[in-house]
């Protein structure tokens, strides 16, 4: 019994884990010269792992498809995959925002470990493959380095691909013209926790790009985040923006534009702002009143000139300019795209895969990780789902195997 993993992600890798701790034998290709480039990268400001939340909140955080990833959660929770870590003598810690690390925060010395258990089980590796799909008699094609094309028969197949963000680390896409090809339902893929396009003026863009904006609160659709964003030549990204990011995307799909509500000083009401801007302004230049009464930053008051012109700005009254800098409105007309996005949403539809994870219409051939069609925000929910849903088709795929041994 042979089972072929393809993608060398912690999807992938995961599952091999699972299948060769239950004696079977895997093999990992993958199209990159080493696995697990994309998780490297994640964890380069520090590995967030999963949250310490509350499951029963944990499992809402993924949306539309949460009712569906609900079971495999619980199957394998956060405590799971912190046990897991500390398995590989890497010790967590939860963060002040109930984020969990790894001890150390980075993510190359979990790998390392990881790669040297998976070793260990005997799972083999085989990097600078790319899948170009299935052959009429379903034997798996994979093209080599010199481009010749390699025919493998392995017993059961699990894909786990990833998604099409940050394609040069190893998750292009590719596979979506692929299975398309065979019939299988795929539905787009799009940006998720993605920054945001907003047509500042010039000026502003030459000034602000590249600065943060923080702290503020985001609205938008009744739901406010409290964090930080950062000024792009482009628009507006970071935390804060990613937590609202789908709905902020399917507004523009569906409307063309979306407007998101930032409040320059959240930690003041609207009433107590304006008590502070009856300060008589007197000679002082309007930025200089704005950052002394309104206590605001020169990126702030950037945004105010960009919401409005400068002689309503002038002329406003305490109770007008205080509504404003609680609510100033930036019109995002466009994603920053695919490639920037951190992660990305669309994939084989979940109504594809049977219980277990396999593809109804390909029998043997399971699925996982960021090529399902579930999104979630940043914060551990995707490494824990990418993980949990990895688990769950390896468990599959033992329960496909084991009529046949």
């Amino acid at each position: 019994m042979t089972v072929a993993v393809i993608g060398g992600g912690p999807a992938g890798l995961m599952a091999a884990e699972v299948l060769a701790s239950a004696g079977v034998g895997v093999t990992v290709y993958d199209r990159m010269p080493s696995p697990g480039r994309k998780f490297l990268m994640a964890g380069r400001g520090g590995l967030n792992l999963t949250h310490s939340e509350a499951l029963e909140t944990f499992v809402t955080r993924y949306g539309a498809a949460a009712e569906r990833l609900s079971p495999v959660l619980t199957s394998f929770p956060p405590s799971a995959l912190r046990a897991w870590c500390e398995g590989l003598g890497l010790p967590t810690f939860v963060g002040s925002s109930g984020r969990v690390f790894p001890e150390g925060m980075k993510a190359s010395p979990l790998l390392r470990a990881w790669l040297k258990r998976l070793e260990e089980k005997g799972v083999r590796l085989v990097t600078r493959r790319r899948w170009l799909g299935w052959n009429d008699d379903g034997a798996l094609l994979f093209a080599d380095p010199e481009g010749q094309t390699e025919r493998v028969t392995p017993t059961a197949t699990l894909l786990a691909l990833g998604g099409g963000s940050w394609p040069r680390l190893g998750s292009d896409g590719g596979w979506v013209e692929i299975l398309a090809r065979h019939g299988i339902p795929v539905a787009p893929l799009r940006p998720a926790n993605c920054g945001f396009q907003v047509a500042w003026s010039e000026v502003f863009r030459q000034r602000f790009a590249g600065q943060p904006l923080k702290p503020v609160t985001l609205s938008f659709g009744g739901r406010d985040v409290r964090g930080e964003a950062m000024v792009t030549a482009e628009g507006i990204e970071g935390g804060a923006v990613y937590a609202l990011s789908a709905a902020l995307r399917e507004a523009i799909a569906t409307q063309g534009t979306a407007v998101l509500a930032v409040d320059l000083r959240p930690g003041l009401s609207r009433e107590e702002l304006a008590q502070r801007l009856q300060t008589p302004r007197s000679s002082q230049s309007l930025t200089n009143y704005l950052r002394k009464a309104g206590g605001l930053s020169p990126l702030a008051i950037g945004l105010l000139r960009e919401a409005m012109p400068v002689e309503w700005l002038s002329s406003a009254t305490p109770d007008e300019l205080a509504m404003l800098i609680k609510a100033v409105p930036l019109r995002l007309t466009a994603t920053c795209g695919l490639a920037r996005a951190i992660s990305s949403a669309g994939g084989i539809s979940l109504a594809a895969l049977d219980a277990h994870f396999m593809l109804r219409d390909k029998p043997g051939v399971f699925a996982a990780g960021e090529m399902l069609d579930w999104e979630a925000p940043t914060g551990g929910y995707l490494l824990q789902g990418t993980f949990s849903t990895a688990v769950a088709a390896a468990q599959g795929v033992l329960d496909w195997l084991r009529p046949r041994v």
